[in-house]
């Protein structure tokens, strides 16, 4: 690829302009500030503020240019550019769309000076038998599927249970679903077994929402006006339909099933759908959806493993973006932090959107030099090529934001007779 400092400019510019979108309304020292952010961790993919810095190439002392970041942060996450950027990407989001809602977790182990730091199950330690806590926080996502099929956060909020005004993870959770709906009125949720709990289905049926949830195996189910645990109907039943599933980097020939029941919590009528040759224990999924045929059971089951995308967006998060390791110490700035991480994973959506034949596409994809041609999860690929372009440049964008001064007029002296 030729031309690297043109393509530098171009990306330069991109990300100028989804930035001038999400600040548009903001005085203009937050206009340069979000600018700096957004440029900083994709540039240097990091969301350390000294590595921020480097890539901001400015002439001022490197301490004097983290200290105003950091007093950026503390102020927290701007409500007008909040606003703005949910609009955005309700305009990349199709009518009705999928939202997936998961918890993960934030480490860190030698944390002392944090706010709030608690205890949290550190996921990429724990297995099935057993857990291992570590020092960190909690982090409720909630992700929608765009257009395109790659998930963008509207709700991403780090909490502790040592916070003073903390009640549980459920209310952050409905906090999720209440912005969601307000936001798109209409769509169907997508959760996990750690979801599986009377007040969830409550929450959605007051919602007036469409859901498709992964059970336990303590769940019971009102069947033929009989109380039955859940595993009970999976054991009597076996796989009819056939679908061809990618799972976990194998091909596999899912059979399912599905059967009519009721659950605890609102006695309304909803699907169980059975999921046999998959895994070790057949996976059984509630859905209030209407199921008429055989498209409509398989399309309930597609829903359910696309979301294992908000799965690779936590990793990619954590892995393109180093974004355990940050250092700022309050949760307020730990939280506008993670707010301008979500702008650049946005930004990364942006790109994803755009056609295969766009120059700067071409030229993020050419530089990350990838292996494979074809591949369900580009935000990787993105990230490492727009942060190998950007490393051609010799300056930051403070530039770009130069103050326009009047032209003064030359003083003369005027002579008095």
């Amino acid at each position: 690829m030729v031309n690297f400092t043109s393509n530098t400019y171009q990306m330069k510019r991109e990300i100028l302009s989804f930035s001038n979108k999400i600040s548009r309304k903001l005085p203009k020292p937050e206009r340069k500030f979000i600018a700096d952010m957004n440029y900083g961790i994709l540039a240097s993919g990091s969301c350390l503020l000294t590595d921020i810095v480097d890539q901001l190439h400015e002439p001022s002392r490197k301490i004097n240019i983290v200290d105003r970041l950091s007093r950026h942060l503390s102020k927290g996450t701007p409500k007008d550019a909040l606003k703005l950027y949910l609009s955005l990407i309700r305009k990349w989001c199709p009518d009705q769309p999928v939202i997936h809602i998961d918890d993960s977790d934030v480490v860190k182990p030698d944390g002392y000076k944090f706010e709030s730091l608690g205890w949290v199950r550190d996921g990429s330690e724990s297995t099935s038998t057993k857990n291992v806590y570590k020092k960190g926080y909690h982090v409720t996502e909630a992700t929608v599927l765009t257009t395109s099929s790659h998930p963008v956060s509207f709700f991403s909020e780090i909490h502790s249970s040592k916070e003073k005004d903390f009640t549980s993870i459920n209310d952050v959770t409905f906090s999720a679903m209440d912005r969601a709906v307000a936001l798109f009125k209409k769509a169907t949720f997508v959760m996990d077994r750690g979801y599986d709990d009377n007040k969830m289905f409550l929450k959605l049926d007051s919602l007036k929402q469409d859901y498709v949830i992964r059970l336990t195996a303590k769940r019971k189910l009102l069947y033929h006006n009989k109380w039955v645990f859940a595993t009970e109907l999976r054991n009597r039943r076996k796989g009819k339909v056939k679908l061809p599933l990618f799972y976990k980097g194998k091909m596999h020939e899912a059979c399912l099933s599905h059967v009519k029941v009721q659950i605890t919590a609102s006695r309304k009528d909803i699907y169980l759908v059975l999921v046999y040759g998959i895994t070790e224990h057949p996976m059984m999924l509630a859905t209030n959806k209407e199921l008429k045929s055989k498209d409509d059971v398989i399309k309930v089951a597609k829903l359910y493993f696309s979301r294992w995308k908000i799965e690779e967006y936590f990793r990619c998060k954590k892995q393109m973006f180093q974004f355990e390791k940050f250092r700022v110490r309050k949760l307020k700035a730990i939280n506008a932090l993670n707010f301008y991480l979500t702008l650049c994973m946005a930004f990364l959506s942006h790109i994803s959107m755009k056609t295969e034949t766009n120059a700067l596409k071409a030229a993020v994809i050419h530089t990350a030099d990838p292996i494979k041609e074809k591949i369900s999860f580009c935000y990787y690929r993105l990230a490492k090529g727009i942060s190998g372009i950007l490393s051609y440049a010799k300056e930051g964008v403070r530039l770009w934001f130069r103050t326009k001064r009047p032209a003064y007029r030359q003083l003369f002296l005027k002579l008095v007779v």
